[in-house]
């Protein structure tokens, strides 16, 4: 979470940062201004209003007086921010000539106290720039975010405000109108933001992307992992994506805005690097980050191959029990051997090949898929009663004759297939080989298939290639861990498995039982034609 005041999720930009998103937004002075409108969301204590001010008034032809009251626009919930904004609005219009009543009055019609989520006013923009609030939806008025979702269905599962703004500040954009947001990016590639790209998809188009994590962008250190949008309402065609690294500045960002808006295909700098793709992604996709060279090669790479579930690959998560104390013990547990399910761990695979530790599942699925007849296994029954709040948990509330069983079913198929093993948290993409047996604990992914010999594919989930697949789509905690998730994982593209040399699979499947990543990465390359 972003370092907040007043718990309102308020963040201030620097001046230069603003300044970048106000030339790459083409809120610029040698444009008739007066004549457009622009829109701030939230004002806060000024930081894009003053210097939208500023733009705007040195867009004027000093010989005329044009009406400017409908140029401008800023809202935001707290009354000391829109006075301070007043103010200094006040006093810019009076030095650029404007007596202080006409100047008070514009001032007054411009600003207003007001959420920009629930004000009516649908007046259509030309721009909608600024800094959205962070604020997460368990933090939220519970009644304000019910209000919100009515309104902005984009907001699904635990989004943040600020896709609540993302889907305002685009429907007012009128055509060709620009929206240029700094703003955290995990919407791009979490669950909770699909139906904002889709929405984004299907009717506007993506010019610009910079990702800027590292980025001393703030007046106060952050941990809001933010990137620069612009989105325009019109057709998509190219878009810049960009990395900027802990020394971009703003000379970095005058370079990457010459670039942006009209360059090569790519640029390449000490503090950046940038690539202008062809298009953009469409619907839910996820939105790749990261280097614009990995991206143009996955964007190479997704129109070449088929995902990995295309290829006849299920991946899937292991199993969740609600309770692991009760239903995670030692394979020399006392209860009735058939309940006793042998479980993969973390542990038992965190250092390399797997090395089975012993924990077993208390199971109370049947091979049908059912539950069991717990009667009919007393010491089950007896080791679940030990632990009484089993049926304290939700799913036993709601299922009272069903207290016993776990958050997840058991597959009984799944146990005995050869698996790929993923673990969920780790710095660089590592599977490990199971040779069927057990069944995954829910910290680890699980990959399984019928056309694919596994160690084959292993060596391609060794390679670089994939791992740039999770890097791009992924969502990296700090210090550099990766999430291993299956939304993430299904992104990988491969070449189908009757499609590889067969003298380079059988290398590959030698490189992933010798963890060989340099070899798996040598060969996949060559399996991908790269």
């Amino acid at each position: 979470m972003t370092e907040t005041l007043q718990n309102h999720g308020e963040v201030f930009t620097r001046l230069w940062v603003v300044e970048t998103m106000l030339d790459l937004s083409g809120y610029t002075p040698d444009r008739p201004l007066h004549a457009l409108r622009a829109i701030e969301p939230s004002v806060g204590s000024g930081a894009f209003w003053v210097p939208m001010v500023e733009r705007l008034l040195s867009s004027l032809d000093g010989d005329t007086a044009p009406d400017i009251s409908g140029a401008l626009r800023g809202y935001d919930l707290l009354p000391p921010h829109i006075e301070t904004c007043k103010k200094e609005t006040v006093r810019l219009l009076t030095a650029a000539g404007y007596c202080i009543t006409e100047a008070q009055e514009i001032a007054d019609e411009w600003l207003r106290v007001a959420d920009f989520l629930l004000d009516d006013d649908d007046t259509s923009a030309d721009f909608v720039i600024g800094n959205p609030p962070y604020i997460r939806s368990d933090e939220l008025d519970q009644n304000a975010e019910i209000r919100y979702r009515e309104l902005w269905p984009t907001m699904t599962g635990r989004a943040d405000i600020y896709v609540g703004f993302y889907e305002r500040g685009l429907r007012l954009l009128s055509p060709n109108g620009r929206l240029a947001y700094i703003c955290a990016d995990r919407w791009m590639r979490n669950a909770y933001g699909a139906r904002l790209r889709a929405f984004v998809s299907s009717d506007f188009a993506v010019e610009v992307v910079w990702q800027m994590h590292d980025v001393n962008a703030f007046e106060a250190e952050v941990s809001a992992y933010p990137a620069i949008t612009v989105i325009r309402n019109a057709d998509q065609e190219k878009a810049v994506v960009a990395e900027c690294h802990e020394a971009f500045d703003s000379l970095s960002a005058a370079a990457l805005t010459a670039f942006t808006l009209g360059g090569d295909d790519t640029l390449h700098a000490s503090s950046f690097a940038a690539h202008r793709m062809t298009g953009w992604f469409e619907g839910t996709d996820l939105w790749p980050a990261g280097d614009p060279d990995r991206i143009a090669l996955l964007e190479d790479l997704n129109e070449r191959f088929p995902t990995l579930e295309e290829t006849g690959v299920k991946v899937g998560i292991g199993v969740a029990t609600g309770a692991d104390k009760a239903y995670i013990v030692d394979k020399d547990f006392d209860v009735e051997p058939d309940r006793k399910l042998p479980m993969v761990m973390t542990d038992d695979m965190r250092f390399g090949p797997f090395v089975w530790g012993g924990k077993v599942l208390l199971n109370p699925w049947g091979e049908d898929g059912q539950l069991i007849d717990l009667d009919a296994h007393p010491k089950l029954k007896a080791a679940y009663e030990s632990h009484p709040k089993l049926k304290d948990r939700y799913v036993a509330k709601k299922q009272p004759a069903a207290w016993f069983k776990t958050i997840d079913k058991v597959d009984p198929t799944l146990t005995p297939k050869p698996k790929l093993l993923l673990q969920d948290m780790k710095a660089r993409i590592t599977p490990v080989y199971e040779a069927g047996g057990f069944y995954p604990h829910h910290n680890l992914y699980y990959m399984v298939s019928d056309t694919w010999d596994l160690k084959v594919l292993g060596g391609l989930m060794l390679s670089s290639i994939a791992q740039a697949f999770i890097e791009a789509y992924g969502v990296k905690m700090r210090g550099g861990t990766l999430r291993f998730q299956a939304q993430y994982l299904r992104k990988i593209r491969v070449p189908h498995p009757n499609e590889i040399d067969p003298t380079i699979a059988k290398e590959l499947a030698a490189a992933f039982d010798a963890g060989d990543r340099d070899e798996a990465s040598r060969l996949s390359a060559i399996a991908y034609g790269i």
